[in-house]
C-alpha cells in the first residue's frame, strides 16, 4: 500500500518565478515576531503580531534583530521584503522549506538557508528551514514556528554576555548559526548513542523483529542529517573567501571556526553511516547464524532418525515369511539395537562438536 505523502510541496510547480507560496503544513494562526534592538549602552525587546512594527528597525543607530515566526503569513512577509527591498525569488526560497541550505549575495544584503535539526521528547529529529537576511545593521530570521535552538543567543543579548553587544550584525549572525551548528553536535552524539545501543543488542544475540526497523529508522535519520550538513560547508566557505562589505574580516576567523566544526560533524556522519551498514550486515549475520542453528538441530534430528526409520520401515514390511518375527525376544532385541545407534550417533555427534 502506498503511502500517503505530503503534495503540498508540489503546488509550485507551474507557477510564476518569485511567487511566494508556502509549501509546508505548519499553519500558525497567529504572526509571531521578535525584535532584539541593541548596541553597547543600550537594550530594547519586543513582540510584535503587525510586520508595519518593524520597519522602524530597519536604519536605525542600533543593531536589530527580527525574528519572524510562521512562514504561512505571505503577506506579512511579503510586506516585509517589500520595506527591505528583498528580491521577490528571496521571497519564494523563504517560504519553500524544501529548500537547499545556500547563500546568495546580493548589493545591499545577503541571503542564507540553514536547516535547524533537534530531538524532540520522543527522539524524533526534528528539521525546520531556518531563513536569514544579513543588512547593514539587522539581521531578518524566518520560522516556521515558535520553538528554536536561540535561546542561548537571546540571553547573551539581554545580559550583555560576551562581544555580542559590542559587535555588528554579521557577529550576530554568526552566534545564530553557531547556535544552530551547536545543536548538530547534540543530535550527532544522539545518533551515537542510538547506534551503540543497537549494537549492543546485536551483539547480545537481543535481536527482535524491531531491530530491522529501528537500523532502517537510523539511517534515514543519519541521511536526513547529512542532506542538511553538507551543503552548508559550501555555504561558510563562500563567506570566508568572498569579500563583502557586510561582513568584517575579523569577523571571518569566527565562521572559520563554524567551517572547523561542520568538517568535525561530517567526519562523524561519515562514520556512522559505515556503521549502519556494518550495524546492518551484523544483524543479518545474526539471523543468519540463529538460522543455521535450527538447521543444524533438525539435521541432527534427522541424520538419527533416519536409521531408526528404516529398520522400522523393513520390519513394517507386509511379507508372509520374516524370519526374525518369529523369534521369542526379536522386539526387545530390535529395541536394543535402536537405542544402541541413537547413542552410538549421540557419542558421534558430540566428538565432532556438532553439539
Amino acid at each position: 500500500m502506498a503511502k500517503k505523502r505530503n503534495k503540498k510541496a508540489h503546488k509550485k510547480i507551474g507557477s510564476v518565478p518569485g511567487s511566494v507560496i508556502y509549501t509546508g503544513n505548519k499553519e500558525s494562526k497567529e504572526l509571531f515576531i521578535e525584535v532584539f534592538d541593541y548596541n553597547h549602552d543600550k537594550f530594547l525587546e519586543k513582540q510584535l503580531n503587525k510586520v508595519e512594527d518593524t520597519f522602524d528597525f530597519k536604519l536605525n543607530d542600533c543593531v536589530s534583530w527580527i525574528n519572524l515566526n510562521g512562514l504561512n503569513h505571505v503577506d506579512s512577509i511579503e510586506k516585509l521584503g517589500l520595506h527591505f527591498n528583498l528580491h521577490p525569488l528571496v521571497l519564494e526560497d523563504i517560504v519553500n522549506i524544501s529548500q537547499r541550505p545556500k547563500i546568495d549575495e546580493y548589493e545591499d544584503y545577503i541571503f542564507l538557508v540553514l536547516k535547524m535539526l533537534y530531538y524532540d521528547g520522543d527522539e524524533n529529529i526534528i528539521s525546520e528551514q531556518v531563513s536569514f537576511i544579513l543588512g547593514p545593521n539587522y539581521v531578518l530570521s524566518f520560522q516556521e514556528s515558535e520553538g528554536d535552538v536561540f535561546d542561548s543567543v537571546r540571553d547573551r543579548i539581554r545580559q550583555g554576555k560576551g562581544r555580542v553587544r559590542t559587535m555588528n550584525a554579521d557577529y550576530l549572525l554568526y552566534i545564530l548559526m553557531d547556535s544552530i551548528i551547536d545543536y548538530y553536535f547534540n543530535v550527532i552524539e544522539t545518533l551515537g548513542y542510538k547506534i551503540e545501543d543497537l549494537e549492543t543488542d546485536i551483539f547480545l544475540g537481543n535481536v527482535e523483529n524491531t531491530i530491522n526497523k529501528d537500523i532502517r529508522d537510523l539511517k534515514k535519520e543519519i541521511l536526513r542529517v547529512r542532506r542538511a550538513i553538507f551543503p552548508l560547508r559550501e555555504v561558510i566557505s563562500r563567506i570566508e573567501k568572498h569579500d563583502s562589505h557586510l561582513i568584517a574580516s575579523t569577523t571571518k576567523n569566527y565562521y572559520r571556526d563554524i567551517y572547523d566544526h561542520l568538517i568535525q560533524v561530517s567526519e562523524n556522519i561519515d562514520i556512522y553511516r559505515e556503521m549502519i551498514w556494518s550495524l546492518m550486515d551484523m544483524y543479518m549475520t545474526t539471523i543468519s547464524n540463529k538460522m543455521n542453528e535450527v538447521m543444524k538441530v533438525l539435521t541432527i534430528m534427522a541424520s538419527i532418525f533416519i536409521p531408526l526409520t528404516f529398520i522400522a520401515g523393513i520390519y513394517g514390511m507386509n511379507f508372509d515369511y520374516i524370519p526374525e518375527l518369529h523369534f521369542k525376544y526379536s522386539y526387545f532385541i530390535l529395541w536394543g539395537v535402536m537405542i544402541m545407534l541413537f547413542v552410538a550417533m549421540l557419542i558421534y555427534f558430540k566428538r565432532k562438536k556438532w553439539l
